[in-house]
This record gives structure tokens, sequence and C-alpha cells, in this order.
């Protein structure tokens, strides 16, 4: 399924279900792009491009789905590209690579829950960034109050959302989500990524 038609599957998701779908954001014109020929050297070493962008400390989230129609489970998988985006109207962002087998599941359903991890969460981390199998097996969790996605039991933060615009870019897709409900730990300390590895804030 393309972006165009996945986009058009999550506003047909929230026409068929009653939601209104959000007012969009006028967006700024597009800068012209262009892609690195097959006779050219690619600008970037992408071992360089890893090393020097692993420098930059993230938090690590799992983005979760409720099951689509036909759809016997929920979807989810870890992401580490996730950031907020706009305070009026509030929307986040994550990014998803193009050919993730999650993110068509994710369209589908219209709706997800970011749900961002613990310190002591590092070993759930990993059985949502596989491919394949039951990622949900023996994770407790409930539903989102809105769009009914997973909301993981332990997590530092969640923010329910429906999908309010897909844009590409390269080999990701920029997933756009409007926040519906949102709510946070009174305590708890988040996973960080770094250099590759799972790491703590020190206090």
């Amino acid at each position: 399924m393309g972006t165009a038609a996945m986009a058009a599957a999550a506003v047909r998701y929230l026409r068929s279900s009653g939601r209104a779908a959000p007012r969009p954001v006028a967006a700024l014109p597009r800068p012209e792009l262009r892609c690195v020929g097959a006779d050219e050297r690619a600008p970037v070493d992408q071992g360089a491009f890893r090393r020097v962008l692993g420098n930059f400390a993230t938090g690590v989230a799992v983005v979760t789905a409720p099951a689509a129609a036909g759809e016997t489970s929920p979807a989810g998988f870890a992401c580490q590209s996730f950031s907020s985006l706009s305070l009026d109207p509030p929307l986040i962002a994550f990014m998803v690579g193009r050919a993730s087998t999650t993110w068509p599941r994710i369209a589908r359903a219209g709706a997800f829950c970011v749900n961002v991890l613990a310190a002591g969460q590092g070993e759930l981390c990993r059985g949502f960034a596989v491919t394949g199998g039951d990622k949900f097996a023996g994770v407790a969790y409930d539903a989102a109050p809105f769009s009914g996605a997973p909301r993981l039991l332990g997590a530092v933060a969640w923010i329910d959302c429906t999908i309010h615009a897909v844009h590409t870019g390269g080999d990701h897709l920029i997933v756009v989500g409007r926040v519906d409900a949102l709510g946070a730990a009174e305590t708890g300390e988040p996973l960080l990524f770094h250099r590759g590895r799972f790491a703590r804030l020190e206090t």
C-alpha cells in the first residue's frame, strides 16, 4: 500500500467511525528535492552517518495501534525517532521505515498510542524491535482512552493520537499525529538510547 493509499485509509477510518477528521494545517511550500544519481558518490558514508548521529541521545518509545477491521491482534513497534511538533494544535511526529511491516497496520487503524518507555524497560523495547511474532505475549497493557491502542504498563508517559498527516522522508515516512489524550507517571525515569546502547539519566 502506497503512502497516499495509507493516508486515504486513515481518513476513511475516521469517517466510518463517526470521528470528525481534524482540520488540516496549511503546509509551507515544499523545497525542491533531489536524489543522488546512480553515477554519483553518496555525499555521506552511511556508517559515518550512523556513528555521528548516534551521539544524539534520544528517548525510546513503543508505538502501538488497536487491531483494525479483520485483524485479531494489536500492532506495535519500537521507535527512537519521536518528537513533539506543535502546541497549537497539539501535534507529535514519529518516523518509521518505509519497509516496516507494522506501519501498514497502524495506517489501517487510523490511530495510535506512543508509549514512552521507563528506564527498566529495555527488554520490553527489544521485544518490540523484532519483526514478526506476537510482540504482546506476556506484556501488560490496557486500552488508551481515545484510540483503544495498547497503553503499556510501566511506561513513564503515553500520548494517544489519530493520524493527522503522512509525509515522505527518504527511506522513512514522517507520521504526524494529532493528540487526543495524554498522561504521565508521577515518578520514574525514561529509557535513553545513545551510541547504540540503552542508557539512564544520572541524578
